[in-house]
C-alpha cells in the first residue's frame, strides 16, 4: 500500500485557508441551511405536498406523522452533529444504515482514534465530508431518499438561463459549420475553450465562439486564451491534446472518454461537462462514446447521483424550467437540438452513466469511498481495470492526489502515486483547496506575495496530464 510522504493537512491549521473557513464557517453554514430545509418541508412543503419526493399526498394519518417525526429527528441528529464539530469533539462511526463501506469508515476512524487525530480539528479532510449525515437519512422510512441539495441546485441552475440558451446557439452554430472544423488547429482552440469552461465553471467562455466567421473565431479563442494562459498555473492542455489527436479513427475502435461528475452546487457544472462529451463525440473524430461517473448518493454538499444526471436533462427539454423571458425563439430551439442530440446519444449508448453499465453499481461505490484515489486498483480493482481501458479520464476532484502537504512543486506524477499511469488522466481543478502540485516554487512564491488566497479562491488552475505509459 503507498503511503504519501508527506503529512496530511491539519484542519486546525490557519495558514490552510480553504479547510480552516470551511471548518469553521461553510460546513456550519451549509449544515443550518439543511436544517431550515427540512423545517421548511414539515411546516410547509411537505403538508402542501409540492416536493414530489416527501409529499405527504395519499399517505394515511399515522404515515404522514411518521414522516414528520423522522424529519424532526434528522434535524435533532444534525443539530448536534454541528455542535460536535465546532467543539472539536470525536467523529462518531457510522451506523450500520444498509450502505456499502460502513466497517471501512469505521476501521480507519479507529485507526486514526489511537493516533489522536479523530477529532474534527485534526482529522484528515477525506473523513469529514458528510458521509454520517447520509446516514441519518437512510436509517428513516420516509426520508432514505432525499436529497437535501437538490433545490438549491435547481434553483441556481434555473439562474443560468441566459447562459445555458447563449451555449445552445453556440452549438448549434458550430454543427453548422462542422465541414469548417476539420482542422485540429481549431479543434485545439475549441478543445482548450471547453476545458476553460469545465475549469471555472462559466458558461460565458464560450458564448464568444459562435463562428459564423471560423477564422475570427480562432483568434477570438486564441487571444481570450492567451488572457487566461496566466489564471492556469499548470498547463497540460496541449499535451492533453496531443493524445487526444493519437487517437486516430480505426475500423472498429471505440475511443472512450470517462468522466468522473464532479460534487456541485448547482447542476450548471454538470451541463458544462454534457457540453464538452458532446464537444468531444460530435465534433471531433476521435471519440464515440462518453461514460459519465456518478456519486451513488448525495456525500458532499451536492454530488452529481444519477436522479440528478437524468433530471438535469429532463429540467432542459422541459419548456417551463427556464424563465421564457431569458431567450428568444430561435435559442429556445437550439436548445431543444442540443438536448434532443443528448437523448438520443444515451437511446445510443453514445453518452451513459457508469451505474447502467455491468457491474457499475459495485464500480460506482468507490467514488463515495474513504480513500485518496491511489488506492483504487487495490480498494476498486474492477473499477481500476475498466478505466484502464479508456482512451482519456477525465477528473476533477482533490482526491486525486489526498489530502497531504505536498509541496507546490511535487510533479503531479509524483502525487498520484500509483494510479500514475493506469490510463490517460487529465485533472482539471480550480484552486479551491490548499492541496496544490505541479507549481514551480518561484510562481507560488510570488503568488504568495501577490495574493494570500491564491490556492482557495477559485481564481487559479491547474490542467494535468498523465499518459498511461507513466508507472511509478
Amino acid at each position: 500500500m503507498f503511503d504519501a510522504p508527506f503529512p496530511p493537512h491539519d484542519l486546525q491549521d490557519k495558514n490552510r485557508l480553504g479547510s480552516h473557513e470551511t471548518l469553521v464557517i461553510h460546513w456550519p453554514t451549509i449544515i443550518a441551511d439543511l436544517v431550515d430545509h427540512i423545517h421548511q418541508l414539515i411546516d410547509g412543503t411537505l403538508a402542501a405536498g409540492s416536493d414530489d419526493t416527501l409529499a405527504s399526498g395519499g399517505l394515511g394519518e399515522a404515515a404522514a406523522d411518521l414522516k414528520i417525526n423522522e424529519g424532526e429527528e434528522i434535524i435533532s441528529k444534525v443539530i448536534r452533529l454541528k455542535h460536535r464539530m465546532e467543539s472539536d469533539q470525536e467523529l462518531e462511526k457510522i451506523p450500520e444504515d444498509g450502505e456499502f463501506y460502513v466497517d471501512e469508515y469505521n476501521s480507519e476512524l479507529e485507526k486514526l482514534a489511537r493516533i489522536g487525530k479523530n477529532t474534527w480539528f485534526v482529522v484528515p479532510w477525506l473523513f469529514t465530508e458528510y458521509r454520517l449525515i447520509r446516514s441519518y437519512f437512510k436509517q428513516t422510512t420516509y426520508w432514505a431518499d432525499f436529497d437535501p441539495f437538490r433545490t438549491k441546485k435547481e434553483e441556481t441552475f434555473r439562474n443560468s438561463a441566459t447562459a445555458v440558451y447563449q451555449i445552445a446557439t453556440m452549438m448549434h452554430d458550430m454543427d453548422s459549420e462542422k465541414d469548417s472544423l476539420v482542422d485540429p488547429a481549431k479543434l485545439l482552440v475549441l478543445f482548450k475553450e471547453m476545458v476553460q469552461m469545465c475549469l471555472w465553471c462559466d458558461l460565458s467562455f464560450l458564448i464568444h465562439l459562435a463562428p459564423c466567421d471560423i477564422e475570427q473565431f480562432q483568434e477570438v479563442g486564441r487571444d481570450a486564451q492567451r488572457v487566461r494562459k496566466e489564471y492556469i498555473l499548470k498547463d497540460d492542455q496541449e499535451s492533453a491534446w496531443e493524445h487526444i489527436e493519437s487517437l486516430q479513427p480505426r475500423a472498429g475502435l471505440v475511443a472512450r472518454c470517462d468522466i468522473v461528475l464532479d460534487n456541485v452546487l448547482t447542476n450548471r457544472k454538470l451541463f458544462t461537462d454534457l457540453v464538452f462529451a458532446d464537444f468531444l463525440v460530435t465534433h471531433t473524430p476521435y471519440f464515440s462514446t462518453v461514460v459519465f461517473h456518478p456519486k451513488l448518493f448525495p456525500w458532499f454538499v451536492s454530488d452529481v447521483t444519477p436522479a440528478d444526471f437524468y433530471r438535469t436533462i429532463q429540467s432542459l427539454s422541459s419548456p417551463t424550467f427556464f424563465n421564457k423571458t431569458a431567450t428568444t425563439t430561435e435559442s429556445a430551439r437550439h436548445l431543444k437540438e442540443m438536448v434532443e442530440r443528448w437523448e438520443r446519444y444515451l437511446r445510443e449508448g453514445v453518452f451513459c452513466l457508469s451505474t447502467a453499465l455491468e457491474g457499475g453499481q459495485k464500480k460506482t461505490q468507490f467514488w463515495t469511498g474513504p480513500w485518496p484515489y491511489w488506492y483504487m486498483e487495490d480498494k476498486a480493482n474492477e473499477l481500476w481495470r475498466s478505466l484502464s481501458e479508456s482512451s482519456l479520464v477525465i477528473i476533477k476532484c482533490y482526491r486525486l492526489t489526498g489530502d497531504v502537504k505536498w509541496p507546490v512543486s511535487t510533479p503531479f506524477a509524483t502525487a498520484l502515486g500509483p494510479l500514475a499511469g493506469s490510463f490517460p488522466l487529465l485533472s482539471l481543478r480550480t484552486n479551491k483547496s490548499d492541496v496544490v502540485v505541479g507549481v514551480p516554487q518561484d510562481a507560488a512564491d510570488r503568488l504568495d506575495k501577490q495574493d494570500k488566497r491564491w490556492k482557495v479562491n477559485g481564481k487559479y488552475a491547474l490542467v494535468s496530464f498523465v499518459s498511461n505509459t507513466h508507472r511509478i
